[in-house]
């Protein structure tokens, strides 16, 4: 018997002893964990954490509260080319293992035994939803151990449909979104129906890193990883070529959405908040409570310009005060940089800053924070731009924009929809409005000031003032 003969024989015998040893620990393993490992029979009944969403009295948005911004669906209202982007980013093999996919955990031996860590993992979408749901997210041996035995146990107790809506609810995507339709609300303002296939391989390469393929702070490394997911998509055949091509072809249309709001009642909805801590505590953020106000979402929106309205007007009547600030500008101009200041001062209601950039004899020329330019004409409020000398009196009518502004002051502008900017200023008045139904006392609009963002005093309940002669008709009426 040949050398080459009796070595093999030898490693055979030695792979065989080997193999028979790691299944030996590894069924001991799982014997000594599984007792210990939680019942995943509680998925069935899992409550996501939701946050607090108020509503007007017609069914009107008009306040969220929670860190974390999630709309769970159900599996029927996935749309399943959303489900193959995801399972080609994160699984292409979801449907053919029980949980563990064993070219993958191959892959992670071998970057411990290399590294001394885990790196990649080799995770299954199963494996994911059992760290989730109830793992910690160190990167430890034994957690991997624990993840594989409660993957299994979760494939055996639930069908692939639940555990891909376990799944989609649950991620975190981001910008405080978690799950799939928070995802496409704040990175699209859409739901997930209307998302394109561009838009769905975005989102689905989020997972891997939240952060670093995030569309709107790492641009190009998320084209790349959504344009690597459109390509697993067309060699797994869950799309075609044409699809391929026009979807790599779509630029990057990510941008940030905060809360989808239907009314502004900010004031209610702070009110709202504030009893519904009282009551619950620092669950009525997570456990999906929705309030209901008594306002009228089109009386709250009248209320809300009637307050804006009569505030800027009796600012326009007592004299323009002036720029805000004045920039020393150089040329040629930073408009980078002078954008990110305007950004810095913000909006304020309707109130937009700008940057007068040129002052001819009856206009001026501004740069807005979105880079664009506008011109304010001699009509624009330039005219009737009189100086504020106190509350009683004001300056001349200017004859010339320059005897108002002049080149690097900062501005506020004002626009009604679909109309030209208009030189405005920011009111130092505040006003209160609420309304009230007579027969049931229910308050169907409240404003507490003239912008919730730039001053949080609730001027309706928080404010103490003397009512003067408003109080002479009650006391005359008790009399008659």
């Amino acid at each position: 018997m040949s050398k080459i003969i009796v070595l093999r024989r030898v490693l055979t015998h030695l792979l065989l002893v080997l193999a028979a040893g790691a299944i030996a620990g590894f069924a001991a393993i799982f014997i000594y964990l599984t007792p210990k490992l939680p019942d995943v029979d509680t998925l069935r009944d899992i409550r996501l954490q939701t946050p607090l969403r108020i509503y007007s009295r017609d069914q009107k948005l008009i306040g969220e509260f929670g860190e974390k911004k999630r709309t769970p669906l159900d599996f029927e209202d996935i749309p399943p080319l959303f489900i193959k982007a995801f399972l080609a980013a994160e699984d292409d093999r979801f449907y053919e293992h029980h949980g563990v996919d064993i070219g993958g955990l191959l892959r992670a031996a071998s970057q411990l035994i290399v590294s001394g860590e885990i790196q990649t993992g080799g995770s299954t979408i199963t494996m994911q939803v059992a760290k989730n749901y109830f793992l910690t997210q160190e990167r430890t041996f034994s957690r991997k151990f624990n993840e594989i035995f409660l993957a299994i146990k979760i494939e055996r107790a639930l069908s692939k449909q639940e555990i891909l809506e376990l799944y989609l609810n649950k991620i975190f995507l981001g910008n405080h979104a978690y799950g799939i339709e928070a995802a496409a609300g704040v990175y699209y303002d859409k739901h997930v129906g209307e998302l394109t296939l561009a838009q769905m391989a975005m989102i689905a390469g989020l997972p891997k890193a939240p952060s670093a393929y995030n569309p709107l702070v790492n641009a190009s490394r998320a084209k790349s990883r959504r344009d690597w997911i459109l390509a697993r998509m067309l060699h797994l055949g869950y799309i075609d070529e044409e699809a391929y091509k026009t979807a790599r072809l779509s630029e990057i249309s990510a941008s940030y959405y905060g809360s989808k709001l239907q009314a502004e009642a900010a004031y209610v909805s702070e009110m709202i908040r504030r009893d519904m801590i009282r009551r619950f505590g620092a669950d009525a953020y997570t456990e999906g409570y929705r309030a209901y106000a008594t306002i009228d979402s089109e009386l709250q929106n009248t209320a809300n310009q009637a307050v804006i309205n009569g505030v800027t007007e009796y600012d326009r009547r007592h004299g323009y005060r002036g720029p805000e600030q004045h920039w020393q500008l150089t040329s040629p101009l930073d408009r980078d940089h002078w954008q990110s200041e305007l950004r810095r001062l913000g909006s304020v209601g309707r109130w937009e800053p700008a940057l007068v950039l040129s002052v001819e004899d009856q206009s001026v020329t501004g740069l807005m924070r979105d880079g664009t330019e506008i011109e304010l004409l001699w009509e624009d409020g330039l005219a009737e731009a009189r100086p504020y000398i106190n509350e009683d009196s004001r300056g001349d009518a200017p004859t010339t924009a320059a005897d108002i502004l002049k080149r690097g002051d900062v501005i506020r502008v004002a626009a009604e929809p679909g109309k030209r900017w208009q030189l405005s200023q920011l009111p130092e008045v505040q006003a209160s409005l609420v309304s009230m139904d007579a027969d049931t006392g229910a308050i169907l609009s409240l404003v507490g000031g003239f912008d919730y963002q730039h001053s949080s005093f609730n001027r309706v309940t928080q404010a103490n003032r003397q009512p003067g002669s408003n109080f002479k008709p009650f006391v005359y009426a008790a009399a008659l």
